[in-house]
């Protein structure tokens, strides 16, 4: 009986292979090849959350609405999306849902423990991606995050995972923890079968959320969502959202931690992911105190930088008004007469939350003078008993 003749590798497969095998060598943990027409369904998701007005302040997604939708619109010549995922997960001894039982401490997302993960990806990506357009002669582009690219979609239709109830995606090697980046050619690769949903009955990210912001499974209001509210949100943030938010100061795991595809997952592997010491439960007492040029020194390089200096401190008040603590009486005090509105007014409802009784003589002493509307509108609402 004749042998089976064994097929060469075309010239697409091998530059699939040489270049999935660079990303892994680059210390990325999943590569997975997707058409770049392949997300047609999440389109009719991406208009239905836009005209419910559910992306809040983020008017760049309604504006970049048709790039978003398609990634041949975003690039014409684009054929294939490399999908990656980098693997933030922390370590045995954090756990964020423990992290909100020390109201004095401030709690931070894990994924802003140390360096901004663009910085880190984006690095990474260009130096795979320009080997490989040198390889072949084709055309490239890099992503993370920032282009109008919907990237978890994309990455589901890779294989890397699939967009659980709370729409991030979730693997069954990686769990919640892991980043995602893209590469962008002109050059028809091989792909990957798409990954199939694994949630199955369970509903535990949707039961978790402090401030209910899944009107359905596999739907998120952006409004309602802490990360978006400490993070994207400017300006005051609303009144029914400063009590559940806790202590949260940056972004929020509860939904990723309470996921039980978690115990697959597996501390980072790169050290510019891994939590620093000063990231985890930082004191809110020496939060508070940071003034704009200490704040830039202390998150430099990290992604809570780009906040500014103004939100990030709004947060840390918010903190400290749910947190009970008398020793934080003197520093909101003292940022009653911040030179920025949005922490001025946080700082009176943070004081009228842990020191109900100094709130009189504090009026007194600036309402004749404060010329903003907003901080007027916080102490009539403390007057009013609200």
């Amino acid at each position: 009986m004749p042998h089976a003749v064994r097929q060469r590798p075309t010239d697409a497969e091998i530059a699939r292979d040489a270049l999935e095998r660079d990303l892994k060598t680059l210390g990325f943990d999943a590569v997975g090849f997707a058409p770049a027409d392949g997300i047609d369904r999440a389109a009719e998701g991406l208009a239905r959350f836009l005209a419910e007005g559910r992306h809040g302040m983020m008017g760049w997604m309604e504006e970049t609405r048709a790039r978003r939708a398609d990634p041949q619109t975003l690039w014409p010549a684009a054929r294939t999306a490399i999908m990656v995922a980098m693997n933030y997960g922390p370590g045995d001894d954090y756990d964020p849902l423990a992290a909100l039982d020390r109201p004095d401490r401030a709690t931070i997302s894990c994924y802003a423990h140390n360096r901004d993960y663009h910085d880190v990806i984006k690095g990474r990506l260009k130096q795979a991606a320009g080997r490989f357009a040198a390889k072949t002669g084709a055309d490239v582009k890099v992503f993370v995050d920032t282009a109008p690219l919907m990237e978890k979609p994309l990455a589901e239709r890779a294989g890397l995972g699939w967009q659980g109830k709370h729409t991030n995606l979730l693997s069954r090697e990686l769990g919640s923890w892991f980043f995602l980046g893209s590469i962008l050619t002109d050059m028809v690769l091989p792909t990957d079968a798409p990954e199939t949903d694994h949630c199955g009955s369970c509903r535990a990210c949707l039961d978790i959320c402090p401030t209910d912001a899944f009107p359905a499974p596999y739907q998120l209001d952006a409004r309602r969502c802490i990360s978006y509210l400490t993070i994207e949100h400017k300006g005051p943030i609303p009144h029914p959202f400063r009590e559940p938010i806790g202590n949260r100061i940056y972004g929020c795991d509860d939904c990723l931690a309470v996921c039980p595809w978690n115990k697959f997952a597996r501390t980072a592997r790169e050290a510019k992911l891994r939590a620093r010491d000063d990231m985890i439960s930082p004191p809110l007492a020496e939060l508070l105190d940071l003034d704009d040029a200490a704040f830039r020194v202390r998150f430099s390089g990290s992604p809570i930088k780009r906040i500014g200096r103004a939100r990030f401190v709004r947060n840390c008040l918010i903190a400290a008004g749910n947190s009970g603590a008398p020793a934080l009486i003197g520093p909101v005090e003292a940022l009653l007469d911040d030179v920025e509105p949005v922490v001025r007014g946080a700082a009176v409802w943070a004081l009228g939350r842990l020191a109900p009784d100094r709130i009189a003589d504090a009026r007194a002493a600036r309402y004749g003078r404060e010329p903003d509307i907003s901080v007027r509108e916080e102490w009539d609402r403390i007057d009013g008993g609200h």
